[in-house]
């Protein structure tokens, strides 16, 4: 099963198809995205349910009815144990962005943390959840595929917003920060935490 969210709402990608109560189903095979996205944004239906038989092959063919933008992002730790978040748009989210060039995307997470916070001295720990979101640019829906990595850094310096990027703060939360920061964050970002 995976989840792929439109606003904070999920798309569920599964094999299982169950009596309909908060959410609705709909084959794989010819759904319209762009009328159940509408649907989401637009009604109260909480969620629906994409049913494809072959659980190996749901991702893929889902993925294939919007292209893709491929990103890579961090949850940093510091030496207190601190989580590194950025707020853009109104909102706290983890560091993020888009693939360039032909990096891999442990280098896309790195630059990107960096770029996006002024931390240096990154290292990856261990790979997270990849987590996938529906968004429109330029009058299209596209789909992000985020792939996550757990970071720690015994970064002590200035930490700096890339304002251009619609970044307006950049802070170390402790864990009760933590809880209050994911009240106004992304459904990805607080399955990620």
């Amino acid at each position: 099963m995976y989840r792929v969210f439109v606003n904070d709402k999920p798309i569920v990608l599964t094999t299982v198809t169950e009596p309909e109560t908060h959410f609705k189903n709909y084959k794989l095979k010819g759904v319209r995205l762009s009328k159940i996205i509408r649907k989401l944004n637009s009604t109260d239906l909480q969620e629906v349910r994409l049913i494809h038989k072959n659980e190996n092959k749901l991702l893929k063919k889902f993925l294939k009815k919007l292209p893709n933008v491929v990103a890579g992002g961090g949850k940093v730790y510091n030496n207190e144990g601190e989580v590194l978040f950025i707020y853009r748009n109104e909102k706290w989210d983890l560091p993020k962005g888009k693939v360039e060039g032909n990096e891999t995307i442990e280098q896309t997470a790195l630059r990107e943390v960096m770029e996006e916070t002024g931390v240096a001295g990154l290292e990856i720990v261990k790979p997270l959840e990849t987590t996938y979101h529906i968004f429109k640019r330029n009058g299209r829906y596209k789909i992000k595929i985020t792939y996550w990595f757990e970071m720690k850094t015994s970064f002590s310096g200035v930490l700096y917003p890339q304002e251009f990027e619609g970044i307006t703060k950049v802070e170390w939360l402790d864990p009760i920060q933590v809880e209050e920061a994911l009240k106004n964050s992304y459904a990805n970002i607080k399955l990620l935490i």
